[in-house]
């Protein structure tokens, strides 16, 4: 080894990366590029077989990183989403942020507690939105967080879609969470939940809350269909 090559940087070529994930990476970016796109196109821009362009489009749909809807087509996935939104970007989170913040505002108004938007990678789920209760005694610090779906009101509410669901120190203790998935969201898994503490959601407050809660999403997805919304790309 020389003095020089032991001093100067090492240059990182395209060699040094894996061929598959550079394979994986060509397609999400090409995903992305394109905003939609089938199984053919992408195959075909990334000069893969449709078999090989499938396994790895997999792949990146099962971390989040994409999202398939129901015609098969491909675009950009909440962990996607997510990270861009960190990041200040994703266009479709933002669109649907400033469509819910409103009703989230008439939420937490109506029901005395704070309300929030989360979407979710299919693993767990991270709040992005909120209207915060005016009472002393409030639910605050969410934005940004990631909760587990396994047991949690969001989690349930993702499963059983149109279902408002409840529960109790799941992820704090003392600390109650109403939650209910949107249907109508393109490829992200969104819900809307209200979340105070326990001792104030009595069961007629409950009640209330649950219909507060599927007024609020009901008018969102209105909301949604009226401005032709696409929360894909």
């Amino acid at each position: 080894m020389t003095a020089s090559s032991a001093t100067e940087p090492r240059i990182v070529d395209e060699v040094d990366v894996p061929r598959s994930i550079g394979r994986v990476l060509d397609l999400f970016e090409i995903v992305l590029a394109q905003g939609t796109c089938n199984l053919t196109s992408a195959a075909n821009a990334a000069g893969l077989t449709p078999t090989t362009t499938l396994r790895y489009l997999r792949a990146l749909e099962t971390r989040g990183y994409i999202g398939r809807d129901s015609s098969g087509d491909f675009s950009a996935g909440p962990t996607a989403l997510r990270l861009a939104a960190g990041l200040r970007g994703g266009a479709a989170l933002d669109r649907l942020i400033s469509t819910a913040q409103p009703h989230l505002d008439q939420l937490a108004e109506r029901t005395g507690e704070s309300s929030y938007l989360a979407v979710s990678d299919g693993r767990t789920g991270t709040y992005v939105a909120t209207a915060e209760s005016t009472r002393a005694i409030r639910h605050v610090g969410w934005i940004g967080q990631q909760v587990p779906l396994d047991g949690s009101a969001l989690g349930a509410a993702l499963a059983r879609r149109g279902t408002v669901v409840t529960r109790i120190g799941a992820v704090e203790p003392d600390i109650t969470a109403m939650s209910r998935a949107l249907t109508t969201a393109g490829t992200l898994d969104v819900a809307v939940s209200i979340v105070g503490p326990a001792h104030r959601f009595t069961e007629d407050r409950r009640v209330r809350h649950e219909h507060a809660l599927d007024d609020t999403v009901d008018e969102l997805e209105r909301k949604l269909r009226v401005n032709g919304e696409d929360l894909t790309s």
